[in-house]
């Protein structure tokens, strides 16, 4: 898969130890090259969607060199784990899914990392929410001027989320209903200037400041 980017002819490439393909990755980008992990960082480019399997002790450090060049990487693996998927995007990934997901999911996969946003399956997304702002100090570590332009709802509501707690566990929790959670959220979204939860966990922490 090639596109424009600034200008530029992007590529998309499939890194993996000990797969030589996997169907639906090629289903979902006919032109997507293979390379192993030997090869990879002469083969890159700023831009570059990069999918890399986890099937090799080096995917890590791999990860960490490919974000530092510019690539967006989404990691894939056969045994999705919460502790896997935090490790993948502390290293500097965009997205971590399972190798064998259908290829509409692998498109939209694509166009959010494409577009610097964050990719995790649904059923992970809470847990590693909670890790990541655990990891990075928790509301201990919050600037002291990191939530003053919110409610005191809002600012409720977006710390219970930044602790890995689900719409539906955040209004047991505030002893609200679903749909306010959601605007509460939606709210303190907008004045933080973040998209999803991930970014919100890093605004809070300023992490986002350390992304170029």
């Amino acid at each position: 898969m090639e596109r424009l980017h600034g200008g530029t002819m992007m590529t998309a490439l499939f890194i993996s130890q000990k797969r030589a393909e996997i169907p639906r990755l090629r289903s979902a980008f006919p032109d997507i090259r293979q390379a192993g992990p030997a090869r990879v960082l002469r083969l890159t480019k700023r831009g570059d969607q990069i999918w890399l399997m986890t099937d090799h002790a080096e995917w890590p450090a791999l990860t960490t060199a490919l974000a530092a060049q510019g690539c967006s990487i989404v990691v894939m693996t056969l045994v999705p784990s919460e502790a896997e998927a935090l490790q993948a995007l502390q290293a500097g990934a965009r997205g971590y899914l399972h190798a064998l997901s259908p290829p509409e999911l692998l498109t939209q996969a694509a166009l959010v990392t494409g577009n610097q946003g964050v990719w995790v399956p649904a059923e992970l997304l809470s847990k590693v929410i909670g890790a990541a702002f655990t990891s990075l100090g928790g509301r201990e570590s919050l600037p002291v001027d990191s939530l003053t332009i919110l409610t005191e709802r809002e600012r409720a509501v977006a710390l219970a989320v930044a602790e890995g707690r689900s719409n539906k566990e955040v209004a047991r929790l505030l002893d609200i209903t679903e749909r306010t959670v959601k605007a509460h959220l939606g709210a303190a979204f907008r004045k933080l200037g973040v998209r999803d939860r991930m970014q919100l966990v890093l605004k809070l922490s300023r992490q986002d400041e350390k992304i170029v």
